[in-house]
């Protein structure tokens, strides 16, 4: 297949605005809505205000349930009486779901509608998160499993709905989403411990964020009611706006592109990397000496340091045709904040928490980056987008369980570190190949 043309020459590099707009990938991409929910998105895009609204209470609720697990997991793991390797399944669920409901997100827009699927996302989400304070350990699990589900709604609708209602603002308001979502993520994390001491437990602490996702299901549901409303009883909200999607050849000509594979394992490893963190950061910190409430505070500032890395780092790459120093650079930034775990995990606790949040950050915008900069069109971006999303999040479902395994055999956290150092070499090298100047089915330029 020819390559297709770059939005820009490849000595412009494309511009932040481009960029940005380009990540957005597209739930939708190839349908168009029924008419009737064409006019009631018209309606509704008027007065902006109520879909701002929307977009900022979903995008807090993106991290949140997730980011608040890890600073209060000891006590859950005391209450239930689980080893390391059972209290990382906490983690590993959801992201386990994250990898297998992802797919079903467009067949489900295409059927009821964007607004209508994300309401029920956040209705999951919310009844997830209070699922998971029910007495029963398996209640805690089944509710891990409904939170990843509305994860993995939110994760591939949002960015479509940005780029679908918001077509003119695309770098504001992506700078809006992403700040938000990582904004609920740090304030989960910093509050945990102190809601636990203010709500009895746990379990309070947990329960409160379901609160958030039903605001955020109130604010959506006035949208629902007026994008299907003219919409007969089993219409489709959209339908295929050149026929039939060619679904079945792009994912057969993708899972046999070495490049797509490539950009995929990255995006796997760097998420085994920050959802390991995510389970297990804070408990490192207090094995080795620090409190319950500065650990928690450590996790939620390396959190809120992605936030520069997020940003930086697909703007640099955007600029350049080879992307293999920038992706060597983000994974040496994560590798130096875990390699300070084996030295001074308590002294030098904020420096690896700066550095790890960097690296993070910057890894996770170089994986979106390399899915739109590899891709010869915004179809195949959509699709690289969903294999990378669903089979990045099940490789990194393997790192909470395998090093909580690891540490509960061997009684200490040196021989996980080491592992996930490897992890970061392995970065590396995949980096040296996804950030060749190539696209799916292309050559060099």
């Amino acid at each position: 297949m020819p390559p297709s043309p770059r939005p820009s020459s490849p000595e412009e590099g494309l511009s932040t605005e481009e960029l940005l707009k380009a990540e957005l990938i597209d739930a939708e991409e190839d349908l168009a809505p029924a008419p009737s929910v064409a006019a009631a998105r018209r309606r509704l895009q008027t007065h902006p205000l109520l879909l701002l609204v929307g977009i900022v209470l979903a995008s807090l609720n993106m991290r949140a349930a997730l980011a608040g697990v890890s600073p209060v997991l000891g006590e859950i793991s005391d209450d239930f009486g689980m080893t390391s390797t059972i209290s990382s399944l906490v983690t590993t669920i959801p992201l386990i779901f994250m990898g297998v409901v992802s797919p079903l997100a467009p067949k489900l827009a295409r059927r009821w509608g964007t607004e209508t699927v994300l309401l029920g996302a956040l209705l999951l989400l919310a009844g997830g998160i209070a699922l998971r304070i029910a007495p029963p350990m398996v209640a805690l699990f089944a509710g891990c499993a409904v939170v990843g589900s509305g994860i993995a709604l939110l994760n591939v609708l949002m960015p479509g709905l940005i780029k679908r209602d918001f077509p003119e603002k695309a770098a504001g308001m992506t700078a809006l989403y992403s700040t938000a979502m990582i904004l609920g993520a740090t304030v989960s994390a910093a509050a945990a411990v102190p809601l636990e001491h203010a709500l009895g437990g746990w379990r309070g602490s947990l329960v409160s964020w379901a609160l958030l996702a039903a605001l955020a299901a109130c604010v959506w549901l006035p949208q629902v009611l007026l994008s299907r409303r003219g919409v007969r009883h089993g219409q489709a909200a959209a339908v295929p706006a050149h026929g039939p999607a060619p679904a079945h050849g792009s994912a057969a000509r993708l899972t046999r592109s070495a490049l797509a594979w490539q950009i995929t394992l990255f995006m796997g490893s760097q998420s085994l990397i920050a959802y390991v963190t995510i389970a297990w950061l804070p408990t490192v910190f207090t094995d080795h000496g620090m409190s319950k409430a500065s650990a928690g505070l450590v996790f939620a500032f390396s959190t809120l340091v992605q936030m520069g890395g997020s940003f930086v780092v697909p703007t640099l790459a955007g600029r350049m045709r080879r992307q293999r120093l920038l992706c060597t650079t983000v994974a040496l930034f994560m590798a130096a904040g875990i390699a300070g775990l084996l030295v001074a995990p308590v002294a030098g606790a904020w420096l690896w928490a700066t550095l790890l949040g960097l690296g993070q950050g910057g890894a996770l915008g170089m994986a979106l980056t390399l899915m739109v900069l590899r891709s010869g069109d915004a179809h195949t971006a959509a699709r690289l987008s969903g294999m990378a999303q669903t089979w990045g999040y099940l490789l990194a479902a393997a790192g909470p369980v395998v090093l909580g395994a690891v540490h509960q055999v061997t009684g200490g956290w040196t021989v996980p570190i080491v592992l996930l150092l490897c992890v970061c070499a392995g970065l590396v090298l995949l980096g040296l190949g996804a950030g060749r100047d190539r696209r799916i089915g292309g050559t060099a330029h």
